[in-house]
């Protein structure tokens, strides 16, 4: 199936989030569309699939112009989507996520036949090795299964073409080296897939042809063989520093210090064992590892969302093991989440509310029991120019932005403020390439001005550019801590749990 799209433009009031774009997808072909967060790359797709109307232009298959009054509309046509936030509910099995609103029925009695949804996911699994259980809760599936299970929606409805919208942006290194295996495979057997994305690592690795996308207009072409310099340049529109820029640091007093830590699960699971961690004021600590291995767990207890099991957490000299949350924050804990949908933002609010989430009890922003609006609204347009967040008004809910700007969203918020301690999960997780840029000079200046910084990334090339010494975890426990220099070899192998010693006498054997 051969799917054009002619002249698409998308209007949101005053805003034109697609202007008179033209993209062609021939069959079996992996098409990349790079872009900025709120380049427009989401909203074409979403008028594709019939989710949005289109102000101008048309959609054609294989030559004839077609169009889609809803996502129902669109599937019946060869297309699926999946979405970058997942469309699935958490207490539904597989086999119930797979055939929700398709669901096969018994011919006599018109009942679901629940045997008959378990054999669609078992065929579609079987046939590209997704190795899904059908009994499966979503709940208890990973990540990167969960995402499987959208495709295997996906193509059980018989998509010719499939949209994967952001698909990396939650997904482990190694569940991504799963997904463009996928993707590969499904490719050679005919299906066309439309990949939007901003890394461009995993464009040139697996795109047939690249469209980019700037400020809703298409910009150009470029082959998978172009560099990550020339694409980054087409995608903002300016020569883009890849590497992080920084002098070396300058080390004050000990911020931070973790003495015996350790974690028990309700499950009587022990996630950390003994940790002992000092981070200096004005350095950048870097925790490496393959997450699931007690990262998320450390940082939520730094803040106070767990309590540890035994051990010690001191932030200048004093304990604050027994501290609330509240509290912390309002010491100099600035706390940046690995997921800033549920850990990072309050959807329901506007974006200028979110960006005083941690201050809205100061007599800046409220005053006895009331806000101060006119303050709110001042402190989001400064913070708007500051941190480049692309949106058209900041009294609109924040979930009107891309997910790249949600983020600059929250680190705005962080760091808006005089900060003592910094913790910084997956800082960049779901974000272009020219906002990567701009959070981690934002980093570095953080730590320049004598904060402590504790940062947690599953991407080994941020912690390498970004940390002054790098801790490895495995399986609860610290490793070893390196500097910031080590060879990817010798990390990597502390990353599979060889004591930091012996890998470094396999990288010099």
């Amino acid at each position: 199936m051969k799917l054009e799209l002619v002249g698409i433009t998308k209007k949101f009031g005053s805003l034109i989030a697609n202007d008179h774009i033209d993209l062609e997808v021939e069959p079996g072909q992996i098409h990349a569309l790079l872009g900025e967060n709120g380049a427009g790359k989401s909203t074409l797709m979403n008028v594709l699939y019939g989710l949005y109307d289109p102000d101008e232009g048309e959609i054609r298959i294989d030559g004839k112009p077609v169009r889609f009054n809803g996502p129902g509309d669109a599937v019946a046509a060869g297309i699926g989507m999946v979405h970058q936030h997942f469309m699935l509910v958490p207490v539904f099995t597989v086999a119930e996520s797979v055939a929700l609103g398709y669901e096969p029925t018994h011919p006599a009695f018109g009942i679901i036949n629940v045997k008959e949804a378990h054999r669609l996911v078992e065929d579609v699994s079987k046939r590209f090795g997704f190795d899904l259980d059908p009994k499966a809760k979503i709940e208890d599936l990973t990540v990167g299964a969960q995402q499987r299970v959208e495709i295997v929606k996906a193509l059980s409805r018989k998509a010719e073409v499939l949209i994967l919208d952001e698909p990396t942006a939650v997904l482990t290194p190694a569940e991504t080296d799963e997904l463009m295996a996928i993707m590969r495979e499904l490719a050679a057997a005919g299906t066309s897939i439309v990949f939007i994305t901003h890394k461009l690592r995993e464009v040139r690795a697996v795109a047939d042809k690249i469209t980019v996308i700037r400020r809703g207009k298409v910009v150009g072409e470029a082959a998978p063989d172009s560099t990550e310099a020339e694409l980054a340049t087409m995608m903002v529109g300016r020569s883009v520093m890849l590497k992080v820029d920084k002098e070396p640091p300058a080390p004050g007093p000990v911020t931070l210090a973790l003495q015996n830590l350790s974690y028990v699960n309700d499950d009587q699971v022990t996630i950390l064992e003994r940790i002992n961690l000092e981070v200096q004021a004005g350095e950048i600590l870097g925790i490496a590892g393959v997450q699931g291995n007690g990262q998320t767990e450390l940082t939520e207890i730094l803040l106070g969302l767990r309590q540890p099991t035994t051990g010690t957490i001191e932030l200048d000299g004093e304990s604050i093991v027994k501290h609330p949350v509240r509290r912390r924050v309002d010491e100099g804990l600035g706390f940046i989440p690995e997921d800033r949908i549920r850990d990072g933002i309050v959807s329901k609010f506007s974006v200028a509310e979110n960006l005083v989430l941690n201050q809205y009890r100061s007599s800046k922003f409220s005053r006895g029991l009331s806000i101060k609006p006119k303050a709110v609204l001042e402190n989001a347009e400064t913070l708007r120019d500051e941190f480049d967040i692309r949106l058209s008004d900041v009294t609109n809910p924040i979930t009107t932005l891309s997910g790249g700007n949600q983020q600059k969203v929250i680190v705005a918020r962080e760091m808006s403020r005089h900060l003592k301690l910094l913790v910084a999960s997956q800082p960049t997780r779901g974000v272009d390439v020219g906002s990567i840029e701009f959070i981690h000079n934002r980093i570095v200046k953080e730590r320049d001005t004598g904060t402590a910084v504790v940062l947690v990334s599953s991407e080994l090339d941020e912690i390498q550019a970004l940390s002054d010494r790098i801790a490895v975890m495995y399986r609860g426990r610290i490793v070893g801590i390196v500097p910031a220099h080590t060879p990817n070899s010798v990390l990597g192998l502390m990353m599979a749990g060889v004591p930091m010693e012996e890998a470094m006498q396999k990288e010099a054997q």
